[in-house]
């Protein structure tokens, strides 16, 4: 069963632009004559969602990504239309939830006194282990 989306971060079918192209690579007599790719355009800046995810996905770093803030995927994994235009749209919830996900802020810790005196003792401890090993001098 798979989870819930939030709401917000689902973009209106208004908003997503889809074009079915010719898909590459081999395919036979029919790959010329049957458009079973699609390309899925959507503009983020244009798009309803909200606005700290709009900031977060124009500053991602991902070819899919125009200049513009337009989001062009191209999907033709399958041959089916239908097929091709779901994984489209599943790769762009992907793209949305990840800059969705804010990652926690890092708040830096120091070693406590007892682990600092341990590492002291254990690189000590270690110094002698290889004191040992050393030639002896008559």
């Amino acid at each position: 069963m798979a989870a819930e989306r939030d709401p917000a971060l689902t973009p209106d079918d208004s908003q997503i632009v889809y074009t079915a192209i010719r898909a590459q690579g081999p395919g036979g007599q029919n790959v010329n004559k049957v458009s079973n790719a699609v390309q899925l355009r959507f503009d983020i800046r244009a798009s309803t969602l909200p606005e700290d995810v709009k900031t977060r996905m124009l500053e991602l770093r991902d070819q899919r990504i125009s200049a513009d803030g337009v989001v062009v995927i191209k999907a033709q994994r399958s041959r089916s239309l239908e097929k091709n235009r779901a994984d489209a749209l599943a790769r762009l919830l992907d793209l949305i939830d990840r800059a969705a996900h804010v990652q926690p802020v890092r708040r830096p810790t120091r070693p406590t006194r007892a682990s600092q005196l341990r590492r002291v003792d254990e690189k000590v401890q270690r110094g002698r282990i290889k004191a040992l090993r050393r030639r002896i001098d008559e």
